[in-house]
């Protein structure tokens, strides 16, 4: 995205930071802790604008070119957020509040989900923080793909007690399954591995961690590397606010409910939305909602970010290809994280991290649809190029 003048970036930054504001009173009004995780969604924004931190692009960069520099990053912020996870996690309790780790079933609609979510953001062109970041850094075509993402979330909804009558076993923690210590240190030696392989074979692989000097920390630019410790961290922050990781896409699932409901769509006697956390969410305000505010701060720290970094410049121009491509991942991706428990964030980033077997489930699915994504991008005018 190429830079535009400099009084319409100091526009965009003093719109996002009063946007910021008036958020933050509005929110504060539920209490200080969803506030809080408001303003980490924002800082978690900057930084995934900042250090252009994606998931999609680093797997194609993978496959395409062996650039493994990304995925390594990814292997770094994995091992970070898993030595910070795992001694809260086996206490149960951080500061006197109680927390609990992203774990969800293994089975069919794990990888059935994560195949589709993988095959998705290599045509939507973003993951689930990847098209929230982009989308508030001003990406028309990310904002048509944001869309198919909640109508294919909501979509996919509707299915959810047939998928959950699929072969699928519990929950696997093997922090609670082989104890914590033994999980940490058998996590930590795959990621070692695992990152070890990957620079062998890869062509591009370094992980540079220059200096990050004030005025570039302001305007972005940031290594690789400086963001994945972040992302890390900030994931770390938010468990211990929230009592639970990171996670993105239940608030696509909210929002799709919500506005099919306005346009007079009825939820009574729809297994998901019947009775429990999902029907009290969709009876009350989104600004209660723990996981949409943090997407609102997303979105909010990246349109700041994009301003301060001079890059915020929308383009209207979308080819009729790249439009289809847009709206087919986007749906494929909001489907298939609803029945894989999350997407590169809830189920990969915050499972793993959470030492759950269905985080590394996804990721293996998710990077044969990933495979076949990058191959068809081609017949729909897309570059694999970056």
């Amino acid at each position: 995205m190429e830079s535009t003048g400099y009084p319409i970036q100091k526009c965009v930054v003093a719109a996002g930071a009063v946007l910021l504001g008036v958020f933050v009173y509005l929110i504060a009004l539920n209490g200080w802790r969803i506030a809080t995780l408001f303003g980490i969604g924002a800082l978690m924004g900057l930084v995934l604008y900042h250090a252009a931190f994606g998931f999609t692009s680093a797997y194609r960069r993978m496959i395409v070119a062996r650039d493994v520099s990304g995925v390594r990053a990814q292997l770094l912020m994995l091992a970070v957020a898993t030595v910070l996870f795992a001694p809260a996690l086996a206490e149960g309790v951080v500061f006197g509040r109680s927390v609990s780790g992203a774990i969800a079933p293994v089975g069919v609609q794990v990888a059935a989900g994560a195949f589709m979510f993988g095959l998705g953001m290599q045509l939507g062109g973003g993951c689930g923080s990847g098209t929230l970041f982009t989308v508030g850094g001003g990406s028309i075509r990310m904002l048509i793909t944001l869309a198919a993402f909640v109508t294919g979330s909501f979509w996919a909804s509707l299915h959810m007690q047939w998928w959950v009558s699929t072969p699928r076993v519990p929950g696997i923690a093997l922090g609670d399954a082989i104890g914590w210590s033994a999980a940490l240190v058998l996590q930590l030696v795959i990621f070692l591995i695992l990152s070890e392989v990957l620079r062998r074979w890869g062509k591009r692989s370094e992980l540079k961690s220059d200096c990050l000097g004030w005025r570039r920390f302001v305007t972005g630019g940031w290594p690789i590397l400086w963001g994945a410790l972040a992302l890390a961290v900030l994931n770390w922050v938010s468990m211990i606010v929230a009592g639970y990781p990171w996670s993105i896409t239940w608030a696509f699932t909210l929002v799709g409910a919500k506005v099919a409901k306005f346009l007079g769509w009825d939820p009574a006697g729809v297994w998901f939305w019947t009775g429990g956390f999902t029907e009290k969410a969709l009876n009350s305000s989104i600004l209660t909602d723990d996981t949409s505010v943090m997407n609102l701060g997303i979105l909010l720290g990246a349109l700041i970010a994009s301003g301060l970094a001079g890059r915020y410049a929308p383009s209207f121009k979308i080819p009729t290809r790249s439009l289809a491509a847009a709206v087919l991942g986007g749906l494929l991706m909001g489907y298939g994280a609803r029945i894989a428990f999350g997407c590169n964030i809830g189920a990969f980033f915050s499972g793993i991290a959470s030492t759950s077997v269905h985080g590394w489930l996804w990721i293996v699915a998710a990077l044969v649809g990933t495979w076949i994504g990058v191959r068809l991008r081609p017949s729909f005018g897309l570059s694999n190029a970056s």
